[in-house]
């Protein structure tokens, strides 16, 4: 593992490495992401291999800007709704993807669904846009752990494992929050709570 400290965070060098398939631990508004190059599968099969994660539990992604986020999502105005009042920030909408192939298929669920969200936190942002590409966004924990807030619970859960990410961003100890909320647009285009977490949906959007 490489560790590079937030202060000194050389952002075109490692957007450069996500592209040839580096798996990265960085900050996010939440707790520390793991994530790599969404569209590039040998790096979402790493990402698998270093959470020891189930195969057939599909990991989330961070979009730029919602830009970004209509080139690849079958948009709505559910989804609009949802992402005026709410990104960016803790909410992660699962929306069905594009027709066209463009992520890994780690990142797609059932049915062409795709978690997806704008995050808030600056280097996360500064990353993925720089990216110009999703970026993968899943807890940098190991399977059954808990979500790590401090680099240094991240190091030693990492420590000694046969698969480890990459690069580790340290940014210190993040302040604890809970998880991003994670809602499901439905084919009536209602929206379905799967996890309630750091933003609550107010009765009017959820349709409740």
């Amino acid at each position: 593992m490489k560790i590079l400290p937030q202060e000194n965070l050389n952002i075109t060098s490692l957007t450069q490495a996500l592209r040839d398939g580096s798996t990265l631990v960085y900050p996010t508004e939440t707790c520390y992401g793991l994530g790599c190059d969404a569209t590039n599968l040998e790096a979402v099969e790493k990402i698998f291999n270093i959470k020891q994660r189930q195969k057939d539990k599909p990991v989330l992604v961070l979009m730029a800007d919602i830009a970004m986020a209509m080139e690849y999502i079958e948009w709505d105005e559910t989804i609009q709704s949802l992402a005026d009042k709410y990104w960016p920030g803790p909410l992660t909408i699962v929306a069905r993807k594009k027709q066209k192939d463009m992520f890994a298929s780690g990142v797609v669920g059932p049915r062409g669904m795709v978690a997806f969200r704008v995050t808030s936190h600056p280097v996360a942002q500064e990353i993925v846009s720089t990216l110009g590409k999703p970026l993968v966004s899943t807890s940098a924990n190991i399977a059954s752990h808990e979500s790590p807030y401090d680099i240094d619970d991240v190091l030693r859960m990492f420590e000694g494992q046969p698969y480890q990410p990459d690069i580790v961003i340290d940014a210190g100890q993040l302040r604890h929050k809970a998880p991003s909320t994670i809602v499901k647009i439905l084919e009536n285009g209602t929206v379905e709570v799967l996890r309630e977490g750091e933003v609550v949906i107010s009765p009017l959007i959820s349709g409740k």
